[in-house]
């Protein structure tokens, strides 16, 4: 239980219904993932269709993530001032109809505005299941309700690898891109029938829904000038983009062309990266929830892990990797993303609850600005090396120094202001007055 944690007024109880609303919001945001992580099977597919080379394909998933990074801070205070319902909802008809346009796209221009519009849909899903959890459950749940909804995102990534990889070779490019939108249009609809905001009675502070002049330059400021938001941005970007490179695009085509393995090998590899993932972040929000002071060494111990196991795969001095090692490559990077949860629990603590959706896209900004990154450099790198991923591939190491000087910078001021958090609120609870015998707390 994080002693830091900030709570809603009265500290909402959880329970079945809890479950039941905030499993519809993860089930809105585990279809994103299948349609973010749907060009990660058919990249080599799609570099046929639209005759493109490595810079070009990789062109795709850097605007979709560019658009989903620029759109993190604007979905934040969309999440605070109209609730998590309406972005929700608006996000999935986003999302819905750049999976469905991208089905339809021949041309390498219209391909590229169906994934950015995917982007921008995709933006507006996990900071409101974020919301959503914080006002359904009791702020202790915090770490472990984070985890279990990127786990469920890991589970739309394993639906990408399995059933859209083999019907890409099976049903063709339409029917699979178009079909998988149908999802979409589904959980839109449950969303706009059945989802709610908050439980009744844990209305959001009046705060949450003002806008005086500044409102939007406030929000922001505020949260950045909190230590513990700027920590759990670097934390999330040093953590996050090593798997989301390797998944997103770039890990097929390195396990097919350079180690030499076949689709389906290469995309059992990429199913055990989602399985690691799933398995970690149980343990990791279970470390977390019972030790908070877990949280910088699960994340520093990921990205040593990272490294590593990256620059044994790179340096291997024969001209495949084996297998064993590119199988425990694919393990390691599987803690990346539960990794990057830890970043949320850095900042949930370090703001009230009406500005938890701005801190949040802050946050999230910065895996993606990493991964977007990185993306670029791989491209780059291969066009201009001959294909040689290994040599593209280190720009993994730039990022990771980058992400690790700016952890180590501000982790003593995160810890010191949290304790400052925490002595002040056991001063408050020693001036609060007794509540009488009949009444509720």
């Amino acid at each position: 239980m994080s002693q830091g944690a900030a709570a809603l007024p009265g500290d909402p109880p959880g329970g079945r219904r809890a479950v039941a609303v905030w499993g519809l919001g993860v089930g809105v945001y585990f279809v994103a993932i299948i349609f973010r992580t749907s060009l990660g099977v058919a990249g080599i597919d799609a570099a046929e269709r639209f005759h493109i080379n490595a810079s070009a394909l990789s062109t795709f998933s850097i605007l979709q993530l560019l658009v989903y990074a620029g759109m993190q801070i604007p979905v934040g205070l969309m999440v605070d001032r109209l609730g998590t319902k309406k972005v929700l909802a608006l996000g999935a008809v986003l999302f819905t109809a750049g999976q469905f346009a991208f089905a339809l796209s021949h041309g390498y221009g219209t391909a590229l505005a169906s994934r950015a519009l995917l982007g921008c849909g995709d933006a507006m899903t996990f900071i409101s299941v974020l919301r959503l959890g914080a006002r359904w459950f009791p702020a202790r749940r915090g770490p472990m309700i984070a985890q279990v909804a990127a786990l469920f995102g890991m589970a739309g990534n394993l639906v990408s690898t399995m059933v859209l990889a083999r019907l890409l070779h099976g049903a063709g490019w339409a029917a699979t891109f178009g079909g998988s939108a149908a999802a979409g249009v589904l959980v839109l609809l449950l969303t706009l029938l059945f989802l709610k905001d908050h439980p009744e009675g844990h209305e959001p502070p009046p705060a949450a829904q003002g806008a005086g002049r500044g409102f939007v330059r406030q929000q922001i400021a505020r949260a950045w000038r909190e230590p513990g938001t700027r920590l759990g941005m670097w934390v999330h970007f040093t953590t996050q983009f090593p798997a989301m490179v390797f998944l997103l695009l770039w890990g097929m085509p390195f396990l097919v062309e350079a180690e030499g393995l076949s689709r389906e090998t290469a995309g059992l590899l990429l199913t055990v990266v989602v399985l690691s993932s799933m398995a970690v972040g149980l343990v990791y929000g279970q470390i977390i929830a019972r030790h908070h002071a877990a949280r910088l060494p699960l994340a520093l111990g990921t990205v040593g892990a990272t490294a590593l196991l990256w620059a044994a795969v790179a340096g291997w001095p024969g001209a495949h990797a084996p297998l064993w090692l590119l199988v425990t490559e694919c393990v390691v990077l599987g803690a990346c993303g539960p990794a990057s949860m830890i970043g949320f629990d850095f900042a949930r603590p370090a703001n009230p609850p009406e500005r938890q959706g701005t801190a949040s896209g802050i946050v999230n900004m910065g895996g993606f600005i990493a991964s977007i990154t990185t993306l670029l450099a791989v491209g780059v790198l291969l066009d201009a090396t001959g294909d040689d991923y290994r040599a593209a591939f280190c720009s993994v190491f730039v990022l990771e120094a980058l992400g690790l000087s700016q952890i180590l910078r501000l982790r003593t001021r995160a810890q010191r202001r949290e304790q400052e958090r925490v002595v002040a609120s056991r001063v408050e609870t020693v001036h609060v007055p007794a509540v009488s015998p009949g009444s509720t707390a």
